[in-house]
């Protein structure tokens, strides 16, 4: 069996960019939510999110290539590149036939579309842009990853939702086990905060509208969470080939063993009430990687802070690790930086093999009421820990489950 590991990270978030920003936010338990910034909130029932703000694409994009893309590219190609530069990868010594690219994006080029639909109504068809239909597609990511960096091996863009990432991760490591590629580029990427898709998640009732709140507005698995707060962003992984990592001397930083991926085939956007689905995915992750229940280190959670999907994941949790989901450390970054949508499982994954690399587990800030119905160990504040073996699981509207494995390198 060919061996995956993970040689790079590279991210853009609300709360910091690049791994280290990044991870120091979360640990000192920095909240990215706030007030729209980006749009007239006027008439909308929530109006908060978590954004990237101050944000520089310049240094990757010049002028007249940021002006036509969208901003999901905006974050991709900076957080692909910081990925690529932390691996110590070298692009032009790398065969581009077995590098590939896997990243995902639950929403595409949603500000490209919103903003051409605009431009159709108030100055008719000849005004729409050229790069319209190419810069809304969801493969556009990987697409223009791939062209960026010159990877003509598999590329894909799965799309599911909120666990996009976390298949994208799955089936890359399946690639370089199978022998497709030595390299893959992987991960997800979100840039949804717009008038429309804050208007259609909060009808649906799924969005906090805690506004005059904003730094407690995102609270998952606390008694009084009332919906999730939108985020943005882009985590991007260097996953490799052990062999072609190590003859190349790279600083590995976990290795992949384990994944899962079901579905509740249940509701369009409800989780099963049983946790049928999740508990199926977190269970053929743990056998792929070898693992007992209690071999699991850190479990990093959906953990949504929608009322519904706190409570399926806390039983999910209670029915796979049964007595040991009373100290099983479980947090959830979203409770910083919001829920990414697509990127969620990626930019997660970077924040659980920090807490391999750093040993520290992260806080889930604003849990301050227990609610019975989520009845595990929620670390409210970050701890010193060693972490051996951490679960990432992420769910997405269609009943569709991802979970990851991996594992501190062992030689």
């Amino acid at each position: 069996m060919r061996r995956v590991v993970i040689t790079g990270l590279g991210v853009v978030s609300p709360i910091g960019c690049g791994k280290d920003d990044y991870w120091k936010a979360l640990a000192e338990g920095r909240n990215g939510v706030d007030k729209i910034s980006l749009f007239d909130t006027e008439g909308h029932t929530a109006k908060i999110a978590a954004e990237v703000k101050n944000f520089d694409v310049e240094p990757w994009l010049d002028k007249k290539e940021a002006r036509k893309t969208d901003r999901v590219i905006h974050f991709v190609i900076p957080a692909a590149d910081m990925a690529i530069k932390d691996s110590g990868l070298d692009i032009g010594g790398t065969d581009p036939n077995r590098m590939g690219v896997y990243i995902g994006s639950g929403e595409g080029g949603i500000t490209t579309t919103h903003d051409n639909y605009d431009i159709l109504k108030e100055k008719g068809p000849s005004r729409v842009s050229p790069f319209f239909v190419p810069m809304m597609l969801s493969n556009m990511p990987a697409a223009y990853v791939a062209m960026k960096f010159g990877a003509r091996g598999p590329n894909m863009a799965v799309v599911t939702a909120c666990s996009t990432a976390t298949h994208c991760m799955g089936e890359a490591m399946h690639a370089i086990r199978r022998g497709d590629a030595d390299v893959m580029l992987v991960g997800g990427v979100e840039a949804a905060i717009t008038p429309i898709a804050i208007a259609g998640f909060a009808n649906m009732k799924a969005l906090s509208t805690r506004n005059d709140d904003p730094g407690h507005a995102s609270r998952p698995f606390d008694k009084e969470r009332d919906g999730f707060v939108m985020g943005e962003g882009a985590g991007i992984l260097v996953f490799e080939e052990l062999e072609h990592a190590a003859s190349r001397g790279a600083h590995i930083y976990a290795e992949v063993t384990g994944y899962g991926n079901t579905c509740d085939a249940y509701h369009i956007t409800a989780p099963d009430p049983e946790g049928g689905g999740s508990v199926r995915a977190i269970k053929l992750a743990l056998g792929m990687a070898g693992w007992n229940a209690k071999d699991v280190d850190l479990y990093n959670a959906h953990g949504t802070s929608t009322p519904l999907n706190d409570k399926t994941e806390s039983g999910a949790i209670r029915r796979v690790f049964g007595d040991y989901a009373g100290t099983l450390p479980v947090h959830s970054t979203k409770s910083m930086i919001g829920h990414c949508l697509g990127a969620a499982g990626a930019v997660e994954t970077i924040a659980a093999i920090m807490a391999l690399e750093r040993g520290i587990i992260h806080p889930t800030i604003n849990y301050e009421h227990r609610d019975p119905d989520c009845d595990v160990n929620i670390f409210s504040q970050a701890i010193e820990r060693r972490v051996d073996r951490a679960v990432i699981n992420n769910a997405g509207f269609g009943g569709h489950n991802g979970v990851l494995a991996i594992e501190r390198f062992r030689g």
